[in-house]
């Protein structure tokens, strides 16, 4: 099996090695080459891609771009949106736990912005709300580290500035005070229940 590294102003299906791109299962990365290999006879050409903060390196075959829905970085007015999206109103289902964080898990895993940054915005705590449940924390952990490092690429900024920006914005949100949604809803209910009680 040969491997060529060809040179470094390549364009491939829009993409061109050095720049950043979002690989849904994986975050923001970097095309560092577009190599050649030739596999049982056949040439194929695959994009060397580099996840920094993973310390993770890629090869996907290039006709497989479309099919693994890896894209470029979002646009200004995506970007715009998903911050606007995190000052909405946390909705939260009244399902189980474990459905709705294989909900939220496909969300993050989507690569797609502004589905992202709801998962920020329904799993967010202010300091005066109530304590997350560790895998709540984890699924709000990884969705903000999404949003941040596309958020710092098309910005150009440091990673911590892109959390302050997306943490200002949470706070810009009703009811970031005192109850979080799923225990005033857990509240609504235990009410309903003693009214249906009282009533019987």
């Amino acid at each position: 099996m040969t491997s060529t590294k060809k040179p470094s102003n390549n364009i491939r299906q829009g993409f061109k090695t050095g720049e950043h791109i979002v690989y849904p299962s994986h975050g923001v990365g970097r095309i560092m080459a577009i190599e050649e290999q030739e596999v049982a006879g056949f040439k194929l050409e695959l994009f060397v891609i580099h996840f920094e903060k993973d310390k993770m390196t890629l090869r996907v075959p290039v006709p497989k771009i479309a099919s693994v829905g890896m894209r470029k970085l979002s646009e200004p007015t995506i970007l715009k949106k998903a911050l606007e999206t995190l000052k909405g109103r946390a909705r939260v289902k009244r399902t189980m736990w474990s459905r709705r964080a294989q909900e939220y898990e496909a969300k993050i895993n989507s690569g797609d912005l502004v589905a992202i940054s709801e998962v920020v915005r329904d799993l967010y705590r202010s300091e005066a709300q109530p304590e997350q449940s560790y895998s709540e924390r984890q699924l709000y952990e990884a969705a903000l580290d999404r949003m941040a490092r596309e958020l710092a690429a098309v910005d150009n900024l440091t990673e911590t500035e892109a959390i302050k920006l997306i943490e200002q914005n949470l706070l810009k949100g009703p009811r970031r005070t005192g109850k979080g949604e799923a225990e005033a809803e857990a509240e609504t209910a235990e009410e309903e229940t003693d009214t249906e009680e009282a009533a019987a």
